[in-house]
């Protein structure tokens, strides 16, 4: 069975209606005859969302009790029994509740898709992990449920739910999405008009990069060549030259003025000129065009208006922007320069700017170089240089009588000039048809191939050996030169390779589309196997070309030891690329390493640590476990001895002792779990609107009744907070004072509004920490000073602030003004900013 299809329905925020769309495309496939059942939706008491479920087929949820209340999660077993066509399992990001068969959601829903069932499902933007940090610095709130955006990206479908920020708002205030007594607050807060639109602008930009990527896809598996302009893309031709910064400015300005405009800047790398540009004023024009929202490509081609025009063609851009000539007027002998040429061979589809700039006609600041791949016309003017060039000095000469010596120049200089236009063939063939002609014409007897004066032989001889001798010359330098340039160009290349390395540009995609984007491929691909006889894997692929499994069916395969391969796929290169490309190969396979590497010592530094961590307990544990236990044992062995007739009160004093004992060990073992609940990562808070009040006198209730003066107005506002970690942290934070306040002393738990924050100062009159020592006291296993082994493991102000982070709040050490510490736990006011849980779609944020 295949794997099922996912469609997602994206919404830039709560109540745009993403479920009842989803419902309303199930009510679709259900009257079509679709077999479609509701593993799990969520209409969160709206009327009109409640009513799009009847009709629907809906799998029972699976019950699960966490902190004494039952939650209600998707079965992911009962779905997979039923094994419908179609399953609708909305909020896709959702943290399921602690003993479900998966943390996330959308890994209940990955199992689904690999049963080959269908799954229709519904996100919002913020809950996209890359978008987290935006999200918050828009909203002010921190979404604490995300989910990776590959996931979204690999959706079969992603249909964007839209609605405009003013129709939401009313929705709002009708009462359509929240209740009546949260609409005043989310519409102050959250749902303000600004946040919306910065959310829905997130949207659109998301769902139009995603439909780009559809697109490119498209294109290159129907191989379409011809520019499609569902958007402006402006490919800037850089020369390397001080102009480029003008151009990519005036670029940008363009983009600007259409929706969605991109910008990029290419420099072509090949035998000529533009290989002398400055390595600094290329890494300058990259930076400029990265910090005006472009890309820097950087590819080699032989011909430069053939290159840009195809690279402008295989990205589908709309516009090309190229800087006016820097040749002076003289120069244009030589032809009409690449603006020109672009401009001519662009076709309907692209145009072409031509930007004036300071430069303009200045003269070129980059020599021309010659190499031995000629172009045809100058082979062609070579060949009618050596054939046609003696013949008609032989007419010239015959009208005047110059003396054999100066023939025998002026027929040399005709083969000099065959070699300089046609290389080394066009000058050999100078070279015979001059000294048949200096034979027949000028060499006595005169009209006759033979020569009468030896001397005369001589000359000839001589003749055809200097003419031979300058055209192989002439044609040896032009292809040292050619491969001094081409040289040039593959350093670049290189340079350019180990600047990306030491710029940290090391994930495996980015080195791949580089080089697929360098030699003008459809797709690269990196393939591995374990050994001679393994099949072929694919450790990273960038492109739209055909998979290839094994790199014999690509275009191009380049070997990166025994068992690793590059594959491209696109043409077949010529042999002298493939010396940049084993550099490339080479460093992919450094890349890939460096990568499992990585993850490994990640893996390595999480051992450690845990092994630190058990280390630490178990030195901790030693005395702290064993004294309580063995002050019950003996406690118990004394009242069960029949040696000796307690009395009453005796019996109540061992009683007493063996509770004081079992609740210090209830205590330690408590917060050896919560310890290394935070170290796991497995702490989720389930976030509620409270009181202080009714929270901080439930945490004293384990210290004596006269230790704490508390201090908790009711006309606090309510924090935003999970109330059972809110309680751990205060009883650690308490006990932990009193332990340390002198005898007499009272410790005082006061609780006051600062601007959007609540803070809860718990002061005590104690001995005090040094400024060096506050943040080491937070950390697991560290007692303070001389602080006796039976005080606790020391890990109460650990697990306090663990708990205070995981609840988006903060704990931190201050000195107490007269001598002592005072703990500042500072906690979210939800009549000032919003919780997540309540300003976002309702979601279930447990622990």
């Amino acid at each position: 069975m295949g794997r099922g299809k996912l469609r997602i329905y994206l919404g830039a925020a709560p109540g745009v209606g993403k479920t009842y769309a989803m419902l309303s495309e199930a009510h679709r496939r259900v009257e079509r005859g679709t077999d479609c059942v509701v593993g799990f939706v969520e209409h969160h008491d709206r009327p009109r969302t409640e009513v799009m479920l009847h009709g629907l087929e809906q799998v029972p949820r699976r019950e699960l009790a966490y902190r004494d209340a039952v939650f209600t999660e998707m079965d992911v077993d009962a779905v997979l029994r039923r094994a419908p066509a179609v399953a609708l399992v909305d909020e896709l990001a959702h943290t399921n509740v602690p003993g479900s068969r998966n943390d996330k959601r959308w890994q209940d829903v990955e199992e689904l898709l690999a049963a080959g069932i269908n799954v229709i499902s519904t996100v919002n933007i913020q809950h996209l992990e890359s978008l987290g940090d935006v999200v918050e610095s828009i909203t002010g709130v921190r979404q604490r449920e995300t989910l990776p955006d590959e996931v979204v990206r690999r959706a079969d479908q992603i249909e964007l739910v839209d609605m405009s920020p003013q129709a939401l708002r009313r929705r709002m205030a009708h009462g359509n999405i929240y209740k009546s007594d949260k609409v005043d607050a989310a519409l102050s807060n959250y749902f303000r008009p600004g946040n919306l639109t910065a959310l829905r602008e997130l949207a659109l930009l998301w769902v139009a990069d995603r439909v780009d990527e559809y697109l490119n896809e498209y294109r290159s598996e129907h191989r379409v060549s011809a520019i499609w302009g569902s958007r402006e893309r402006i490919v800037v031709g850089l020369t390397g030259g001080p102009e480029g910064r003008t151009l990519i400015r005036r670029a940008a300005r363009l983009a600007e003025k259409g929706a969605g405009g991109e910008v990029m800047a290419v420099y072509i790398a090949r035998s000529d000129g533009l290989t002398s540009a400055s390595p600094k004023e290329l890494a300058v024009q990259r930076t400029l065009v990265e910090d005006l929202g472009g890309t820097f490509h950087h590819v080699v081609g032989d011909d430069i208006p053939a290159s840009l025009l195809d690279f402008a063609r295989g990205v589908n851009a709309t516009q090309i922007v190229l800087g006016v000539s820097r040749r002076k007027s003289w120069q244009y002998v030589f032809g009409p320069g690449v603006g020109a040429t672009v401009a001519r061979e662009s076709g309907p589809d692209l145009d072409v700017h031509l930007i004036t700039h300071a430069e303009a006609g200045k003269g070129r600041g980059l020599p021309v170089a010659r190499g031995a791949r000629l172009g045809r016309a100058r082979v062609i003017t070579g060949w009618l240089t050596g054939v046609l060039g003696p013949v008609v000095l032989a007419l010239l000469l015959n009208t005047v009588d110059l003396g054999l010596a100066n023939d025998m120049l002026l027929f040399l200089a005709v083969t000099v000039a065959a070699a300089l236009v046609g290389g080394l063939y066009p000058a050999l063939a100078a070279a015979a048809f001059g000294s048949l002609l200096l034979n027949y014409y000028y060499t006595p007897p005169l009209h006759r191939l033979t020569i009468a004066d030896p001397r005369n032989i001589v000359a000839l001889a001589i003749f055809v050996g200097v003419a031979v001798s300058v055209a192989s010359v002439v044609d040896l330098a032009a292809r040292r030169t050619h491969q001094a340039s081409r040289l040039r160009a593959e350093s670049e290349i290189l340079s350019f390779l180990a600047g990306s390395v030491l710029r940290g540009e090391t994930r495996l995609e980015e080195l791949l589309e580089r080089v697929r984007e360098t030699f003008g491929m459809e797709s690269v691909a990196l393939l591995e196997r374990e050994s001679d006889v393994a099949p072929w894997t694919c450790a990273g692929r960038v492109g739209g070309g055909l998979l290839v499994g094994r790199p014999d069916d690509a275009d191009v395969d380049m070997p990166v030891g025994d068992h690793m391969a590059l594959a491209l796929s696109g043409r077949v290169l010529p042999a002298s690329d493939r010396r940049v490309l084993a550099a490339f190969a080479a460093q992919a396979a450094v890349v890939l390493d460096r990568q499992r590497l990585q993850h490994e010592a990640e893996q390595a530094r999480a051992l450690a640590e845990g092994n630190r961590i058990r280390t630490a307990l178990l030195a901790a544990v030693s005395h702290d476990l064993r004294t309580p236990l063995a002050a019950i044992k003996a406690a118990v062995s004394s009242l069960r001895s029949d040696d000796v007739a307690w009395s009453e009160e005796d019996q109540a004093e061992l009683l007493e002792g063996i509770e004081e004992g079992a609740d210090r060990l209830d205590h330690l073992v408590g917060n050896l779990l919560d310890m290394s609940r935070l170290q796991t990562g497995t702490v989720t808070p389930l976030i509620r609107e409270i009181d202080l009040d009714e929270v901080v006198p439930m945490a004293l209730g384990g210290v004596p009744e006269d230790s704490v003066e508390l201090d908790v107005p009711e006309t606090l506002p309510m924090v935003a907070v999970d109330a059972g970690l809110l309680e751990r942290a205060v009883a650690n934070i308490v006990e932990n004072a009193v332990k340390y306040s002198p005898p007499g002393a009272r410790v005082l738990v006061a609780a006051s509004a600062l601007a959007e924050r609540v803070e809860l100062r718990v002061v005590d009159r104690g001995p005090g920490v040094p400024d060096d020592a506050k943040d080491r006291i937070f950390e697991p296993f560290q007692r303070h000073g001389d602080a006796p082994r039976g005080a606790g493991v020391g890990l109460g102000l650990a697990v306090a602030r663990g708990f205070a982070e995981a609840m988006d709040g903060t704990l931190n050490a201050e000195d107490t003004p007269g001598g002592g510490l005072t703990m500042v736990l500072t906690l979210r006011a939800v009549d000032a900013v919003r919780a997540p849980a309540r300003l976002a779609e309702p979601e279930r944020q447990v622990s």
